[in-house]
Order: C-alpha cells, then structure tokens, then sequence
C-alpha cells in the first residue's frame, strides 16, 4: 500500500454506446444499446440513458428490447473503437511506462514511476488533466480513480462514474470501504456473495469484524486470507506494463441452429481464419489448437490437438480444427462454435524443408500449367456460406453501419427491411441529419469506413508538453460532451459531499451552449416509410 494515491484507473464512461453517440449526433441524449441483434444476441454497452430502463451488459438483447422499446439498436464497430482506445491508451503511455491496459477502454497507470505525480495535489492535477486530453482528442469523458493501490483506484473509479474524478486518500481507507457491499472487492462473485450473506456478511466492515480466522474457515485459506486483506484495504499487486496473453480465441453464437455438416465445416475454417489474425496481430504463434462446440442442448464439448512446434500458418490451423471437428457429434444443431490457439510463443517453429518443397511444387505447376489441388499450406478460396446472388444485391445492412452514398455523402443504416435500408446522412460534430431510404441494391450506397469522432485533435508538444489546440477544437470538444448525465451521477457527487476522503472534480453541463438539440425519438417500424421518415434499427 502506497502513502500517495499515486495509482490511476481509468475508465470510459459507456465506451462503445457513447463513441455511438459521439458519431451519430441525431442519438445524443438517447438510449442507445450495442451489441448483437440477432435472437441470442446480448447486450455490449448500454448509454446511460439505456440504464434508466435497466439496461445493462451482458443482458440477453431480446430483454432489452422489451425494456427499452424505443432505444437505438447497434451493431459493435470494433475498427471505431479500437481506433479511439488507441488514441486513450497513448495519452496514459505519455504519463508513465508502467501502463497496465485492461480492455479497450479501461486500464491502470503507475503515477510514480513515471514521474507525474508523488502526492495528493499533484496526482489529482495529473487526473484532471488526464480527463481533459481525452476529451480533446477523442471527443468522449472518461472516469478517474486515484488511490494507493490497484484495488481501491478502482472502487474510486466506479465511484466517479460518469465523468468525474475521485481521490481516496490514504489513511481513509476503512472508512471508505465499510459500508460497501462486499460484492465490490475482486474476487467476490455471485456464489461466494451468497455464501458471506447466509453467514450474516453483506458489508466489507462485517468482513473486517468477522476476521481472518473466520474467513479462512467459511472460505478456506487462500480465498479466506486474501480477502480479509483486501476489507481492510490491502492491495500489494503492482502496475504490470507488459500482460502476457496466455491464448487467442473467437467464437460465434448463431441465430438458428446449424444442422448442415458442410456449413458447420465452414464455419469452423472461417472461425480458424479470424483465429490466427488474431494471433498474427499479437505477433504470437501457438502450438495448441482447441475447437469449441456447443450443441443444441446447451451441451458444451471442447477438443484439442497440439502441433509439434508452434505456428501461426492460417492452413495449418484451419486443417486442424477440421480434423478436430470430425471427433464432435453434430447431428443434433449446433448453437456456438470456436477455435482458439493456446501455448502461445513469440516465435514460430515450422517444418522449413517441407515449406520450401511445397512452395518450389507450388511453382513448378504454375509454370508447367498444370492445375489441381493447391499445395498443403495454400489458401484456400472458401464456399459462400448461403448461395445467393452476386452483387450489390447480396449485401446485407446492419443497423449502425457507416455508408456513404454518391449524392448525399457519408451516414449509417437506421435500419433495412423488406428491399429498403433506411440512412440517416449526418457525421461527427455535425447537425442531426435528414432520413433518407433507398433499395438495398442501390449501387450509389456503399459500405464506407467510420469517421474520425473528432476529425482536429489537440496535442502536446513533445518537447515542452504544452498544449497545443487545432482550430474548431472548442466545437469539437463541445461535441462530446453529450450523454455524460446519467445513473450514478448524484451518488458519485454525494459522496464526497461531506467532506470524507472522497474528492470529486465538478464535471461540465451535459451540453455545450448552441449544440443542436437531439432529433424527435424514432418508432420502433423497421424497413417501411418514404424517404425523410425515420426508421428505427433494427437486426
């Protein structure tokens, strides 16, 4: 445990809802939910709008549809958020090399070693600023938790929500954590919570009074030890630059049972294929190759198969997972499939003979014309999954969708039904944008790129660190302030109402004065309606 509350947990506020936000001026101020949209999709960030009508993550999507009727349904735009997290995760880089990420938008920073802060006053002046960066740049808010150790940076993160800054101060840590819920500390989860509250513990203070020796009995003696320790407020883990990944994974979850062997088959080479791009992002090789089914039945089976030496070879993979598949009964339906690499090396470790004789063979029949089967270790062109038209015709719009037309410019599908999707034309720190629909082939509408959230950004000047604003930087800034109301401000404000050892830095109005007013709330038709009538997203 440190003197100072020197170690930082940052937290975006709703990350992928209000990046949404942010892109789409016509849903600021809306709920907005993302996530899957098919029947067994679940829910991936709801606005804090959404969380009115108790919507939260991790809920099955066909329940949040029934709480929140009228909210905007979205797809995930993974290249958005990755861009905007790596925007964030620079910005915390600059403060210390000990940056420890946690997912795209979450990680912990070491103050100290980085200089930035050794106390009080100078860590809450880091944190303000901090939060102003990423505004700046990125256009969203961002919570702040300052402590003396991981744990605690947390809980006062959590505790800041939305946009804001909160400051455990050392010494105070108890009294912090007594009348919290014990679900709050690590490692407390919905079985073990229920085994304390049978035995008369809800409140971290009832943990510190029952005792380690109590604690060790109820809950043995590594789980037991560890959390008196952390109701008294001990957290000793330190700041870790640099996390190992220990496998690679995807795995998809179907609307509709898959029955047909073929397509199970392809399914899994193309699972395999996502795998391994994976992998190669991560500059990784492994030499494990584990295939995931689950079956109609909710029957999960899991196969494994361990190379000589690990590889990163998209064949190589695909081929074993094929080869794994043929253990697995899959006459019943299958709902998910995975395939994920573990055993992970920085390196390769491939048969080289063997490449070369395939790569000089490879050569030999494309000089001699000969044609056949393609090499082991080739590409392979791989069979649509559902035969159908070529074409603009085939293309399938998802709610959310970034597109561009030919006439109107850039936008994103409100929703598609029936041979018509439905487009609102609008753009990052524009006005709400006019509704327009169209037929699904139209060849002037195309699927586009996302648009930078905030297309000036702000810097700092390598050399002096002092700021340097782009022009229209206020408009911008100004852009993403909406949708930082929400559940949880008046209680992160009145915790430190009092005077305790909470401090909470006063957080800007939801709007910026002259920001255009959100557009009237969409119906819940999908795919009906002339041009200029807006249509709600829809799967």
């Amino acid at each position: 445990m440190r003197s100072a509350p020197t170690i930082l947990h940052l937290d975006m506020d709703a990350f992928y809802a209000a990046a949404e936000q942010a892109a789409k001026p016509s849903l600021r101020g809306k709920a907005v939910v993302v996530g899957g949209l098919g029947p067994r999709g679940v829910v991936a960030t709801a606005s804090y709008e959404a969380r009115r009508f108790g919507v939260h993550s991790a809920m099955p999507m066909a329940q949040a549809r029934r709480l929140a009727p009228n909210a905007a349904y979205l797809v995930p735009r993974f290249t958005l958020y990755r861009s905007v997290s790596e925007q964030v995760m620079e910005l915390l880089g600059r403060l210390s090399p000990l940056m420890e990420p946690l997912s795209l938008d979450e990680a912990f920073v070491d103050l100290e070693a980085g200089g930035a802060a050794d106390d009080s006053a100078s860590a809450r002046a880091t944190g303000e600023r901090l939060r102003a960066d990423i505004r700046a740049v990125t256009g969203l808010t961002a919570s702040v938790g300052l402590a003396g150790s991981k744990m605690l940076a947390k809980i006062a993160s959590e505790q800041a929500k939305p946009d804001g800054l909160v400051l455990i101060e050392p010494g105070s840590e108890r009294e912090l954590l007594g009348p919290l819920s014990v679900r709050t500390l690590p490692g407390v989860g919905p079985a073990t919570g229920e085994h304390l509250r049978r035995a008369g513990m809800t409140t971290v203070a009832d943990l510190a009074e029952a005792g380690e020796d109590e604690l060790v009995r109820l809950l043995g003696r590594a789980h037991g030890t560890a959390l008196f320790r952390m109701a008294l407020g001990h957290d000793d883990r330190p700041v870790v630059a640099e996390r190992d990944a220990k496998s690679v994974s995807v795995e998809d979850t179907f609307d509709v049972d898959l029955h047909d062997r073929v397509r199970v088959r392809i399914e899994v080479e193309r699972l395999a294929e996502r795998c391994v791009q994976r992998l190669r992002a991560g500059r990784h090789s492994g030499r494990t190759i584990v295939l995931k089914v689950r079956r109609y039945d909710f029957s999960t089976l899991t196969r494994s198969e361990t190379l000589r030496g690990p590889t990163d070879d998209p064949a190589v993979v695909r081929e074993a997972a094929g080869r794994l598949l043929e253990s697995v009964d899959t006459t019943g339906g299958v709902r998910l499939l995975g395939v994920g690499v573990t055993g992970l090396a920085d390196y390769t470790q491939e048969d080289l003979f063997a490449q070369a004789a395939a790569e000089e063979a490879a050569a030999s029949a494309a000089s001699s014309g000969e044609a056949g089967e393609p090499p082991e270790g080739a590409e392979r062109e791989e069979a649509p999954v559902e035969p159908g038209p070529a074409g603009p015709s085939a293309r399938h719009w998802s709610a959310g969708q970034d597109v561009r037309h030919a006439v109107y410019g850039a936008g994103w599908v409100q929703g598609s039904g029936v041979g018509r999707v439905t487009v609102r034309f609008e753009e990052p720190g524009s006005p709400p944008g006019r509704v327009r629909t169209f037929r699904v082939d139209d060849e002037d509408l195309q699927p586009s790129d996302p648009l930078p959230l905030v297309p000036a950004v702000s810097s700092r000047t390598e050399a002096s660190g002092e700021e340097t604003a782009a022009p229209g930087e206020p408009e911008a800034v100004a852009s993403g302030e909406a949708g930082a109301e929400g559940p949880g401000r008046d209680a992160a404000d009145s915790g430190g109402a009092g005077g305790g050892p909470l401090h909470v830095i006063a957080r800007p109005g939801p709007e910026a004065p002259g920001e255009p007013s959100p557009g009237p709330a969409e119906g819940s038709a999908s795919g009906r309606g002339g041009d200029e009538h807006p249509v709600a997203p829809s799967a």
